[in-house]
């Protein structure tokens, strides 16, 4: 209810939908700079390993380990739990982080909102 909450009818002019590009600098608030994602994994690879649309993000590198050790530990698969903890570790990380940047997204057009309202409070009043 979050989301549908917040876009609909909470504040529908500063929630990002899911589809929305950033609209804010990126590096905005970072004075050091913040450091690039990238995949491990090429296309090459992913489509060699065989996943699907859904499997291919900052995390594949790490399913097609898993499903490697899998494969070769057959039919003890549970000689691979280690690569499944990473794999569902690197899962939870990359969704903290798209939901740090949601948050950040949000959080920057409320402060956009309030300072357009600041200057035209300010400007109506002189």
């Amino acid at each position: 209810m979050g989301l549908t909450y917040s876009a609909y009818i909470g504040a529908p002019d500063t929630t990002p939908r899911p589809t929305d590009l950033p609209s804010f600098d990126p590096l905005y608030g970072f004075q050091n700079g913040r450091p690039e994602r990238r995949m491990v994994a090429t296309t090459q690879e992913m489509q060699a390993a065989g996943l699907e649309a859904k499997d291919r993000d900052y995390c594949a590198h790490k399913l097609i380990d898993l499903m490697q050790c899998r494969k070769d530990a057959f039919p003890w698969t549970v000689a691979c739990s280690h690569k499944v903890h990473e794999y569902e570790q690197c899962e939870f990380d990359d969704y903290v982080l798209r939901m740090k940047e949601y948050e950040r997204e949000r959080r920057l057009r409320e402060r956009s909102k309030r300072k357009s309202a600041m200057v035209q409070t300010e400007a109506l009043g002189n």
